[in-house]
């Protein structure tokens, strides 16, 4: 298929440029809405343009989503450090206290003012459509804040679970903003994702017969590997 696509675009297609053009068709609002019905009774069907430069425009803004939703540890661009994402617009306008008896119990969010509180700390500004931000019903930034209050969250699984941080640190700060800034270039991205999905769907695509067919061994889940009940499998 890397080769159908390849004399499409006129050079090499790589497997990492199919994963980014997938990426910024599928990671978006757009995609889920408009064939909300179709995903309800079939198997998800990705449309392949044959237009070497729209397909380009895809996989470049789809590059940069697995860039940032990996925080900056995939898909670098050559301008910026590994580990490193773009600062967005919200701060931290008033800290939250380190000592262990401040240690945030609750957050809430005020939508008028934009403002995330966490314990009496302050994070702002913070966009409504940031806060309410969802993953398949999960919303990222209130799950993430439920498992760092004090009684954190989840089920717990093991006497390990107890194991619970003593104090808000600094870390923490950097964490949620950087989660932060993370969704804020997500959102703002998303009307570029829709005009492209727009474009593709009306080119010229791949009709699903013209692709090759998956070799029905490719077709089975990966056999589980279990290593010895004494045994640490450092390989996974």
């Amino acid at each position: 298929m890397l080769e159908l696509l390849g004399v499409a675009q006129g050079r090499e297609v790589e497997p990492e440029d199919f994963l980014s053009y997938v990426y910024g068709i599928l990671a978006q609002p757009a995609f889920t809405l408009r064939f909300a019905r179709e995903l309800e009774t079939r198997e998800l069907r990705i449309p392949l343009t044959r237009d070497a430069a729209l397909f380009e425009q895809v996989r470049g803004l789809g590059a940069r989503l697995l860039w940032l939703h990996t925080y900056g540890e995939r898909f670098i661009p050559e301008e910026h450090t590994r580990g490193r994402i773009p600062p967005g617009t919200a701060k931290c306008t008033k800290a939250v206290p380190g000592d262990g008896e401040s240690y945030p119990e609750t957050f809430r969010y005020d939508s008028a003012t934009r403002t995330l509180h966490v314990g009496t700390g302050e994070f702002a500004p913070v966009a409504p459509s940031i806060y309410e931000f969802e993953v398949s019903g999960l919303k990222v930034v209130q799950s993430w804040l439920k498992y760092r209050m004090r009684r954190g969250a989840g089920r717990k699984s093991s006497s390990l679970d107890d194991i619970r941080p003593e104090r808000w640190t600094s870390r923490f700060d950097t964490e949620l903003l950087d989660l932060l800034w993370v969704l804020e270039a997500t959102v703002e991205g998303y009307p570029e994702q829709e005009r492209l999905l727009d474009a593709v769907i009306e080119s010229d695509c791949f009709r699903a017969d013209e692709l090759p067919p998956v070799p029905s061994e490719m077709r089975r889940a990966p056999r589980e590997r279990r290593s010895g009940a004494h045994e640490l499998d450092l390989n996974g």
